[in-house]
């Protein structure tokens, strides 16, 4: 596959931003970086990057590119604890390691967290389910997130920002959600990913 000098250039651009901040740059930052004139311009290389399966990028979405990772069976992620999907509970560090398809796998780092209760079981994630985790800070309306709230309680929940406060709602009709102030809240990762052992 043939990639031009500058294509290549944007690539190793996008992957150290990535590979720093945990999210990709904004069209205006790439523009910035390279000194482009035109938004018009970093479109035609972020498109041309995604024709050739370089990146995966969604158009309506900001901070929405991905490095396509090279095909791989599996990879070996550790276990990191246990992650509430209901009231928040204390994580508890684990050893152990399992196998994950590639498919489900982003960029960045990624770990799993076993589940504990039933409730995103509107989102399939159960109680005893192991999630993929794709570590990141921050995270847009409507994710399934793992959120650390004051700094000791860790929940599995779809996320919503809006008026300063981030309202953590399960994917379960006889559950509430929680509303909490913006500044008891931190992102771990997104939820990229279940798997179930039978």
């Amino acid at each position: 596959m043939f990639v031009t000098k500058r294509q290549k250039e944007v690539l190793d651009y996008l992957k150290g931003y990535l590979a720093e901040h945990g999210y990709s740059p904004t069209f205006d930052e790439i523009g910035h970086a390279f000194g482009f004139s035109s938004k018009g311009t970093v479109y035609k290389h972020i498109k041309a990057l995604q024709e050739k399966r370089l990146i995966r990028h969604e158009w309506n979405r900001t901070r929405a590119i991905e490095i396509e990772r090279p095909e791989k069976e599996e990879s070996s992620l550790p276990i990191l604890g246990l992650v509430a999907a209901g009231r928040p509970i204390e994580a508890i560090e684990s050893h152990e390691n399992v196998k994950v398809p590639s498919e489900f796998l982003r960029t960045g780092r990624h770990y799993v967290l076993r589940v504990v209760g039933n409730s995103m079981i509107e989102e399939q994630i159960a109680d005893g389910d192991f999630v993929v985790v794709q570590e990141r800070v921050e995270a847009h309306n409507g994710e399934t997130v793992v959120a650390l709230i004051d700094g000791g309680e860790v929940t599995i929940k779809k996320f919503f920002k809006r008026n300063g406060e981030i309202e953590l709602r399960p994917a379960n009709e006889n559950l509430d959600s929680m509303v909490v102030a913006g500044d008891r809240v931190r992102v771990q990762g997104i939820v990229v990913g279940v798997l179930r052992k039978y």
